[in-house]
């Protein structure tokens, strides 16, 4: 089965996001208004993207982050015909996964005619897991977030397995944190990734608190190492919730990498669990 780290190897860029939408106390839990990693639906997406959001929507979700696909940031859209069907819908389109390339200038354009707030580099834009790499990484991750900002965006990183690797005892994800800028560089904590490389989402918040103003909410099957629906991996769900607020998180995307059945079917299922927290 190819994962996300493979498709993302193979294709070229992603998309953006923007405004930060209302979130409610409900029976002792912050209540936020969910979204999804459009990667979800990824297939769909390429065949059928004004379709494939109409569905999304169906099932009560307004909040949008796209992946970067073969057919480019929107799935085939120009960015303005994403922007305009995502506002058909009752969507909003928040956030965006890209390539932190050669063609990061172009990435940057897009986004702004798109109406987008974040643009979040899916992967290490260069391999190396040591501490000299990764404080390399860091400088340039400030520099894309100087880019950014002077048009208004906001730049960020989605962190995988890998990060949290070790190299002269310091843990490599830890690196990027510190070296860089919290006002030029925003972190899209994957809690599905994180959960798997053995470490405590609720220990990042400690550490670094308000770093993490969007997440991927994602459960983990440890025996498979793949996505599972919600409440069926090691993810506690209900203990990052309540610790939201300490992370600065805005947004909040589902992702589902691999699915039971359908995407469809698997993102109705985790809607539900959330639903039932409320």
């Amino acid at each position: 089965m190819n994962t996300r780290r493979d498709f993302l190897a193979k294709s070229g860029l992603g998309a953006i996001g923007l405004m930060c939408m209302p979130t409610t106390m409900h029976f002792g839990l912050l209540k936020p208004e969910y979204g999804v990693q459009l990667y979800s639906f990824r297939e769909e997406m390429a065949k059928d993207a004004k379709g494939t959001l109409e569905k999304i929507a169906g099932i009560g979700i307004k909040k949008i982050e796209s992946a970067r696909s073969a057919k480019g940031l929107y799935y085939g859209l120009s960015p303005e015909e994403m922007q305009a069907t995502c506002k058909s819908l009752g969507m909003q389109l928040f956030s965006g996964h890209v390539a932190l390339d050669k063609d990061f200038e172009t990435t940057m354009e897009h986004a702004v005619r798109s109406g987008q707030e974040y643009v979040i580099c899916s992967s290490m834009p260069s391999e190396g897991q040591t501490v000299d790499n990764y404080k390399l990484v860091a400088e340039q991750f400030n520099k894309a977030g100087e880019a950014c900002k002077k048009l208004g965006l906001k730049f960020g990183y989605h962190n995988h397995e890998y990060e949290f690797e070790v190299d002269k005892d310091q843990v490599l994800y830890d690196i990027l944190l510190e070296e860089t800028d919290p006002d030029l560089v925003h972190m899209e904590l994957d809690l599905g990734w994180v959960v798997m490389a053995n470490k405590n989402p609720l220990d990042y918040f400690e550490r670094f608190p308000g770093r993490f103003p969007l997440w991927h909410l994602k459960d983990m099957d440890k025996n498979t190492k793949e996505n599972t629906e919600f409440g069926k991996g090691i993810l506690n769900i209900v203990e990052v919730i309540e610790n939201q607020k300490r992370s600065g998180v805005e947004h909040i995307f589902i992702e589902q990498e691999e699915y039971a059945s359908t995407p469809l079917e698997s993102m109705k299922h985790n809607m539900d669990f959330l639903r039932k927290l409320e």
